[in-house]
């Protein structure tokens, strides 16, 4: 016989893996807190939920860790009960049941109202739009669409997240405008594929027309492109983010490889030519702009020629932001009847090669801003400086703008101009005008 109710319990959440993972989070912290529930982000708590990630193969094997981890403080008597949801919960249910049973109970990507009830809480569809935001209060990410419909070879997504649903532009508008309310300035659009927005609602692409309601939030100064596909790119939005104040001058825009064969083989929809044209494009409607990538390398059939290929693409293109992956073979996949023929120690050397080259076209790109005075959002203070970032810049994974602390004072959540004076490879150093 239960002798106290779950109400009683302090709930912890725990998020690892992407912003869509933070974004998921935050809806399921608020739906507790409207239910009367004391919830807290990565803090002690009574019963933890954990939200997975299981993308990659080192996000599998921290999302595996994490739960060990509380399994182990489980049965220590440190906390009650601990639920799985997410991703890896979503992709490897039968397996993770098998292999770690202390698990009080695993819930997928889709089972909110499930695990709702599991915490003693109903589901209040009144909250739709509703958010416990985790980050810091002047920016948030807004999720327009869950899933994807897109064939990449090499990507689980689709299993673990289903297919493409865009969320209607009234209701995105709607959450905007309490985001704002709240004190939220900046905006970080966020989708599995921003390119595919409205395609299942309105028949057309409808990301520009999405951008347009938004700008007219009061209290937004900030609204910033992650995740587009460059396959099908809607080109109004280029005029938008050319043409509107408020939405960045920045995009990321995942490319992957450049090599044609290997794009093929990847499913992407495109070719060393076509992605060619399509950054000239960007970077003749809107000059101005920063263009952030990823790439994954050591993928099956990269030779040392095609790699040699994309090393001198990233040295002729010169991207504003780069990131880098090693290939991770996911069964499931349609890559995954291919042979994964690159060693791991291949892969992480061109990894290397990569971040390294990214590293010397990001030093002198930040030579050319010295002098310059950009207008910084500033996120937080550590140690003797205030932390700020350009719109050139999103969160977490971008250049950043140090300020002295030691003789000036920001307000965390302000915006305010500043002198670039010094500059390294991913930081600018500055001061206040």
């Amino acid at each position: 016989m239960r002798t106290k109710s779950v109400g009683k319990k302090k709930i912890n959440v725990v998020t690892l893996g992407c912003s869509k993972n933070v974004y998921d989070s935050e809806v399921l912290m608020s739906q507790l807190k409207a239910n009367g529930k004391e919830v807290v982000h990565e803090d002690r708590g009574d019963i933890v939920v954990i939200n997975t990630c299981g993308f990659i193969d080192n996000a599998k094997e921290e999302s595996i860790n994490t739960i060990l981890d509380y399994v182990d403080a489980k049965n220590r008597g440190e906390v009650e009960k601990v639920f799985v949801t997410g991703c890896l919960s979503e992709r490897y249910k039968p397996d993770l049941i098998k292999e770690i049973p202390d698990v009080d109970q695993y819930f997928g990507t889709r089972d909110l109202p499930v695990l709702l009830k599991h915490l003693g809480a109903d589901y209040k569809h009144e909250l739709v739009g509703e958010r416990l935001t985790t980050t810091p209060k002047h920016y948030a990410y807004l999720k327009i669409s869950e899933g994807c419909d897109r064939p990449c070879s090499f990507c689980a997504i689709p299993l673990m997240r289903g297919g493409h649903v865009s969320t209607p532009i009234e209701k995105l508008v709607t959450e905007a405008q309490k985001l704002a309310k709240k004190g939220t300035k900046e905006l970080i659009l966020i989708a599995q594929d921003l390119t595919y927005y409205g395609l299942d609602l309105y028949k057309k692409r409808a990301l520009g027309d999405l951008l347009k309601e938004l700008v007219k939030v009061e209290g937004v100064e900030w609204i910033r492109l992650h995740y587009a596909f460059p396959s099908g790119f809607p080109e109004d939005v280029l005029d938008i983010i050319r043409e509107e104040p408020k939405v960045c001058n920045y995009i990321d825009i995942p490319l992957q490889h450049i090599n044609s064969d290997l794009l093929k083989s990847m499913k992407r929809g495109t070719t060393h030519e076509k992605t060619d044209a399509l950054l000239g494009k960007f970077r003749e409607k809107v000059p101005d702009m920063a263009i952030r990538t990823t790439l994954i390398v050591g993928y099956p059939g990269e030779t040392e020629e095609r790699f040699q290929e994309l090393k001198d693409w990233v040295r002729e293109q010169k991207f504003d932001r780069l990131g880098c992956f090693t290939y991770s073979h996911e069964e499931n996949t349609t890559a995954h009847v291919l042979e994964d023929d690159i060693p791991q120690e291949v892969k992480e050397a061109r990894v290397e090669e990569i971040m390294e080259l990214q590293s010397q076209i990001s030093w002198e790109k930040n030579q050319e801003k010295i002098g310059k005075v950009f207008r910084c959002i500033f996120d937080r203070k550590e140690g003797n400086y205030f932390i700020g970032r350009t719109e050139y810049d999103s969160p977490d994974v971008d250049n950043t703008v140090l300020v002295s602390a030691e003789d000036t004072y920001i307000s965390i959540g302000e915006f305010a101009d500043v002198k670039i004076t010094s500059a390294e490879e991913f930081d600018l150093y500055g001061e206040l005008l």
